[in-house]
């Protein structure tokens, strides 16, 4: 069965605890985290991921598009997260940001921008419980899909198989239960991030099972 990650980019946060608890059946939360630097946008931080931990039991995955990123992974660890992914661009020393990840007991991951090639991961993939492929660039939600990503997702997937790793796909971006996810699924995902797909619709339970449901 595929993984799903709704997005809390997509719930009302005037009731953040109720619209999480709507998506329990998901097993999965994405946190999207943005500064206002690395991307045009503000969202959250460890007080409010420490906040949404105590109301649920989900996994929580905290994607921080933000700069300097090693300055707020204790932060993050402590609030609550089980996995964190950080950006290729975002790290000076990629290979010591996961290290630094991976010392508080939490899940390291890379996320890579459409432009971002799967070359700057090459080295350190074996590291990794999970690779974040960004379907859209990052910052807004509500965006379309990127078509040229689904090559990306089969790249990487293949690498990994090369390699024989248990590393998960993961993308993000335009994920829609009966086109794109099916595209995304096929390429090699095994986590769908959806944000307005779920929360946007009335019958959330009901898209989270289609996106369980994706067959590749």
């Amino acid at each position: 069965m595929i993984k799903v990650a709704p997005s809390i980019l997509g719930a009302d946060f005037s009731k953040l605890a109720a619209e999480v608890e709507t998506v329990k059946e998901a097993g999965y939360l994405h946190i999207d985290v943005m500064d206002g630097h690395f991307v045009p946008n503000i969202t959250l931080g460890p007080g409010v991921l420490a906040d949404v931990a105590k109301r649920t039991e989900q996994i929580l995955d905290v994607h921080l598009m933000i700069e300097n990123p090693d300055n707020y992974i204790a932060q993050f660890a402590e609030a609550g997260a089980d996995i964190i992914s950080v950006h290729v661009e975002a790290c000076p020393h990629l290979h010591r940001t996961i290290q630094n990840i991976q010392e508080q007991s939490v899940g390291a991951a890379v996320a890579l921008n459409p432009a971002t090639p799967l070359e700057t991961i090459k080295h350190v993939l074996p590291e990794l419980e999970m690779v974040l492929i960004m379907t859209v660039n990052p910052g807004f939600g509500g965006q379309s899909f990127i078509p040229e990503m689904v090559d990306k997702i089969k790249e990487l997937n293949q690498m990994i198989e090369e390699q024989n790793l248990d590393v998960d796909i993961q993308v993000d971006g335009g994920i829609k239960p009966t086109t794109t996810a099916v595209e995304a699924v096929e390429a090699g995902a095994d986590i769908l991030v959806a944000g307005s797909a779920i929360f946007g619709a009335e019958d959330r339970e009901k898209v989270i099972k289609e996106f369980q449901n994706v067959k590749s």
